[in-house]
């Protein structure tokens, strides 16, 4: 079941981005066009996932959602391209391709990722919903705000260069709640919020998130460490050679795993909250063992 409906809402979201950043004849066409080449290159499609499976959950359609699941997905994008700059990690590939710098050029890609970030928020403002409340709506747009910004994602990419120039082991953690599990707490909080769930669901919802994002961010650690590159899409070992502190080379590979388990459960346990609750269940497995 799992594979299936990853698949089905991977198709969902991947058929609505292509309407939502059309490629349109104009003089500005080029912005377009590497949006779109980061936008459309692939990837798991979690973020839109989570939440549309959250709304499910909570009474709603997944189609319903499209506008705001795709902005999640816009933002998680523009984040990838601007983390791939020279400036911040200067990667050359991103799921198997040239990263955005590398095919368009250093000012082009911080100006594609602006752009998406600003058309996330173009979506959830304008872009119709009409199964759902408008103030539901508004609360949503405003956690996804929260969780992209200094409080979020970005907040997290600070701590993460600051971990680079002080090598303070007790920001690892912080950092890796804001640049990585933001944007899964935005995503599953979403869907609740959309769907006028109630505090306890929400609150589950963000426990969930929680601890799949560290699985997520631990699991990508451990594949940097010993994963396939070819699987990957991307080289392997770049956390050793730029020496980055991370929770594997703070805690070990051994300990790293046993974290990893713990927070599995912890999700499991979150995802009983909801009455159909084994898509939950068996994410967060696989989070746990995935190899790419």
């Amino acid at each position: 079941m799992l594979h299936e409906r990853l698949e089905a809402y991977a198709c969902l979201t991947e058929e609505a981005l292509g309407r939502y950043l059309p490629e349109t004849d104009c003089a500005q066409k080029r912005i377009l066009k590497a949006g779109r080449y980061s936008l459309l290159g692939g990837g798991k499609r979690l973020r839109p996932a989570l939440m549309m499976e959250f709304y499910r959950l909570c009474g709603g359609s997944p189609e319903d959602i499209l506008p705001f699941a795709c902005a999640l997905e816009m933002i998680h994008t523009y984040s990838l391209i601007h983390d791939d700059l020279p400036c911040m990690d200067d990667d050359d590939l991103r799921r198997g391709r040239p990263t955005s710098h590398k095919m368009f050029g250093e000012a082009m890609a911080v100006l594609a990722g602006d752009m998406l970030l600003n058309r996330a928020f173009e979506l959830m403002l304008n872009e119709p919903c009409p199964n759902v409340e408008p103030g539901n709506a508004f609360a949503a747009a405003g956690l996804i705000a929260r969780m992209s910004g200094a409080f979020g994602m970005i907040g997290g990419q600070v701590l993460d260069m600051e971990l680079e120039e002080k090598r303070e082991s007790a920001l690892v953690e912080p950092m890796i709640e804001l640049k990585t599990g933001a944007l899964f707490v935005a995503a599953c909080g979403a869907g609740c919020q959309l769907a006028g769930a109630n505090e306890t669901l929400k609150n589950a919802s963000a426990a969930y998130a929680r601890a799949i994002g560290l699985v997520f961010q631990l699991r990508d650690d451990l594949l940097d460490l010993e994963g396939d590159a070819e699987k990957l899409g991307k080289a392997t070992g770049a956390d050793a050679r730029q020496h980055k502190l991370t929770y594997v080379s703070q805690n070990g590979a051994a300990h790293t795993r046993e974290r990893i388990a713990l927070e599995t459960k912890i999700a499991l346990q979150c995802a009983e909250q909801f009455e159909d609750h084994a898509f939950l269940c068996e994410l967060a497995k696989w989070l746990a063992q995935r190899d790419h």
